[in-house]
């Protein structure tokens, strides 16, 4: 069977068995590899987490071919936890879009060898500039190194490709690195969930860790009540076109929320024959003092309040227990826990 390092390109896997061994050794090639960056790891990261961290400019991510692409990875995964930051094309800054780079501002230069002329035809330009370079590449030593503020020097990398070519266990060793040192720095700033929520409104994670009077109902799309009205005044007075709410919330003349009575409490009632109650007031059949949220809890902690007591609806209230609005699980689709959806 063809090992990793065959560099016969005619070389066969003949069966299914032979082509799994050889994907399961191509992870294992890369897996060494991160492992072994990971032992030369020294303090240099830190001092290129310092820089990034103290800056008070942006931080711009540039690197050729592979290198390129991870370092549009790394950008990412700088601005989505708290580092404002941009990839950098280097073939594009040599052609106006160093007009971006300014005067304190970080350059993160990604390369495995350190020698790649794109990367080093900027350098003059970015010393001028006044910018930081920070360098992730093979040795402390090539050209990019050298230039660099700090590098942080990975050592060598063997690839897993079989020819020894195509980057492949080196990218990932260089995404690895560029991870470790976005979180580092994320971690520096105490960035934290709440924050991650505000850079992620669209994700289901953001979205879970976003306030509940973000998509809490309010005004005309609750129900209230008054103690003292009968069930049949308050579902009378409440028909006619408006968006459902699966539930009544009871409160008094100051808005303090005193209960609830829910569309499966009418239910019950006509199940157990007990019609005539639609004629008393809503206080002597509603739920006192039901489960409540606060203004200011996350949605992921409504979800749970919800899950807990396996409700439907979920009443807001402020410091003081007044009512502010309500939270009906049909909003929450998508969110929702698979075990609250039985």
């Amino acid at each position: 069977m063809a090992t990793i390092v065959d560099a016969n390109p005619a070389s066969e896997l003949g069966s299914d068995a032979e082509r799994l061994a050889f994907a399961r050794e191509v992870l294992r090639v890369e897996c060494m590899a991160v492992w072994g960056v990971r032992d030369r790891l020294d303090a240099s990261i830190v001092r290129a987490a310092d820089v990034i961290h103290q800056s008070r400019g942006g931080v711009m991510v540039t690197g050729m071919g592979k290198a390129g692409l991870v370092g549009q990875k790394l950008a990412a995964t700088l601005a989505s936890t708290g580092t404002a930051a941009f990839p950098l094309h280097p073939a594009e800054a040599v052609h106006g879009d160093l007009g971006r780079v300014r005067v304190g501002d970080v350059v993160v230069a990604l390369s495995q060898s350190g020698e790649t002329d794109e990367l080093l035809r900027l350098l003059p330009a970015l010393k001028q500039i006044g910018a930081t370079l920070v360098a992730i590449t093979e040795r402390a030593g090539s050209s990019l190194g050298r230039a660099a503020d700090v590098c942080v020097a990975m050592g060598a990398v063997e690839e897993a490709c079989p020819l020894g070519l195509a980057p492949s266990a080196s990218t990932t060793a260089l995404m690895a690195v560029g991870d470790a040192l976005a979180l580092l720095v994320s971690r520096m700033r105490g960035f934290t969930a709440e924050d991650f929520a505000r850079y992620h409104p669209g994700g289901s994670l953001g979205r879970r860790l976003s306030r509940v009077e973000e998509v809490m109902r309010t005004g005309r799309q609750l129900r209230r009540a008054r103690p003292h009205e009968t069930v049949r005044e308050v579902f009378v007075r409440h028909s006619g076109p408006r968006r459902r709410a699966g539930a009544v919330l009871v409160d008094d003349e100051r808005g303090l929320l005193l209960g609830i009575f829910t569309d499966s409490d009418l239910a019950r009632l006509f199940e157990r024959r007990r019609e005539d109650e639609l004629d008393r007031p809503i206080g002597e059949v509603m739920t006192h003092n039901p489960v409540r949220i606060e203004l200011g809890a996350t949605i992921a902690e409504a979800i749970e309040r919800l899950q807990a007591r396996k409700l439907s609806e979920l009443p807001v209230v402020d410091g003081e227990g007044r009512l502010a609005g309500m939270i009906d699980l049909t909003d929450l689709i998508g969110l929702i826990p698979p075990e609250l959806e039985d």
